[in-house]
């Protein structure tokens, strides 16, 4: 059997090249992650560059695997191993799967830990990891949890005129029970409380911010509300409303409205993170940031399985829920779909945008604590503004940049250039006469795709081996302000010089691009 067909089969793994016997919380965490997890496959005898090197004795490693999960692990986790043959050599693999009675702990060296997965390590879990971890062993989560308010003291008639609204239908009291957000014996769930007139959690919370420019600095405007999930919802659609624009194309009947945004992405993406939010955090809540090109929305809690979404293919993402109550009732008032969608649906209402661009899709990312939504402004134009006298340098300048990132124009210049059309990271690489693929890019690509001048073709797989990198329209913007000069007598002479140390494909193209674009700033 080949490797790439075993770890095909695999939800998450790790390789060990052997068996620490004497140390072996070095594989143990292992262990324990992938039991509180989704389930995952140690392999002993490859190495971490996947490189096969086969165990001397399969069944005594097998031997010592029981004995250190009896003597270390708390609950015993079920696990299976299973000894393969890949090109004569011997390897085991030990499969752990997805436990029912979390958390699981390494228990050894005078400490109890309870691992969890994030990416590809195992790293202790958070407080609040370990309240899911809770729940979940104890076949609960949050929004099911009973409080200690009277359903008698609270009212919903936030929730009542929305069920009317949205689905024509008459409230009935008897749903709070039936939804589960009142008990049997009369007390408010958390999905109850959350979904109350007068919500007592206050960790139920949204901050607001229209920021002046690309980046945090100055606000124009900002709000932050406290309370009812369904009130929440309606004010962060007001505030996004209120802040962004709308542009229009002229018809000869007048004119028609092209929105910056798709409302419906924008209203799928809240309500993802309200309900998907991690309301165990308790200083935590959601926040809206709109700058010039973009809104971004984070919340608290990453993604419910350990996984990074960035990683994953959308049609890959499981439909678990962290707060199955608050979904099914949003599901009711028609906000979401049951099937785990949400994320394609915000791609595709903003693909269906007349002005739509593929560079422009909208992005997810998630840490260990928290999930991310930028959904990019499809009519975001960089304005270059020049000054009364010749030669003044635009408002759009590199030294308002530059410093901040610890780079010279000097150092970019000839990146900007060659990006004229995409390019992969060993191309790029090979033009400034780097070896080392990390340090390049934190170096170099990484501040630039923060600062929007670089973006990515596959920016949902930033791993991927096909990806490539290419100049925004910021970025073009730049560099067309920057190596235009008004008093220049030779452009071609400037560009020429520009672009010496590309190749002779590569100078045609970016002379070609450049002698355009500064043709056009000069009318």
């Amino acid at each position: 059997m080949e490797l790439k067909t075993l770890i095909a089969e695999c939800t998450v793994y790790d390789f060990k090249v052997m068996l620490e016997e004497k140390k072996p919380k070095s594989w143990l965490k292992s262990v324990s992650a992938f039991a509180n997890g989704l389930g995952g496959s140690l392999f002993f005898g490859i190495d971490n560059d996947g490189i096969v090197k086969g165990l001397n004795d399969v069944q005594h490693v097998c031997e010592a695997i029981s004995s250190r999960i009896r003597d270390y692990m708390d609950p015993l986790p079920e696990v299976e191993m299973i000894p393969h043959d890949i090109d004569g050599l011997h390897i085991l693999q030990l499969k752990i799967k997805t436990g029912h009675y979390t958390p699981y702990y390494y228990v050894g060296d005078g400490q109890r830990i309870a691992f969890v997965r994030i990416g590809d390590e195992s790293v202790p879990a958070t407080a609040e990891q370990m309240v899911r971890l809770v729940l979940k062993g104890s076949n609960k989560t949050f929004d099911s949890l009973h409080t200690d308010y009277k359903a008698e003291d609270y009212s919903f008639t936030i929730l009542a005129n929305a069920f009317k609204d949205r689905t024509k239908q008459e409230w009935d009291k008897k749903y709070l029970l039936s939804f589960g957000l009142v008990t049997g014996a009369g007390n408010l769930t958390n999905a109850g409380a959350l979904f109350s007139d007068d919500c007592p959690l206050w960790q139920s919370r949204l901050y607001c911010t229209r920021w002046d420019g690309m980046e945090k600095g100055d606000a124009i405007n900002d709000a932050e509300f406290t309370g009812n999930v369904l009130m929440l919802l309606r004010e962060a659609m007001n505030f996004v409303k209120s802040n962004t624009k709308k542009g229009w194309e002229k018809l000869p009947d007048g004119r028609k409205n092209m929105p910056e945004y798709a409302e419906r992405a924008v209203l799928e993406a809240l309500v993802n993170h309200f309900i998907h939010r991690d309301y165990t955090v308790m200083g935590g809540e959601v926040h809206i940031d709109i700058y010039n090109d973009r809104i971004v929305i984070t919340s608290p809690g990453g993604m419910y399985n350990g996984q990074k979404v960035q990683d994953l293919q959308l049609d890959d993402i499981s439909s678990e829920r962290r707060n199955p109550i608050l979904a099914d009732v949003m599901a009711q008032l028609d906000y979401m779909e049951k099937r785990g969608s949400g994320l394609k649906r915000i791609c595709n209402e903003t693909k269906n945008l007349k002005t739509y661009k593929e560079e422009r899709k909208p992005v997810f990312k998630s840490t260990a604590t928290q999930f991310m939504t930028i959904i990019y402004s499809m009519e975001y134009e960089p304005t270059i503004q020049r000054g009364e006298q010749s030669g003044s340098k635009s408002s759009l300048s590199w030294d308002q940049v530059g410093a901040k990132i610890g780079l010279s124009w000097d150092e970019v210049e000839k990146l900007f250039i060659a990006l004229q059309e995409p390019k992969s990271m060993g191309e790029l690489k090979s033009l400034y006469g780097w070896s080392n693929t990390t340090k390049f890019k934190v170096k170099f690509v990484n501040p630039l795709i923060e600062k929007q001048f670089v973006g990515m073709t596959s920016p949902d797989k930033p791993t991927s081996p096909k990806q490539k990198y290419y100049l925004t329209d910021c970025g073009r913007a730049l560099l067309t302000n920057m190596t235009y000069d008004p008093n220049t007598k030779d452009l071609i002479e400037k560009i020429n010089h520009i672009i010496g140390n590309l190749s002779e494909d590569e100078k045609r193209l970016a002379l070609g691009l450049l002698q355009n674009k500064a043709t056009k700033s000069m009318h």
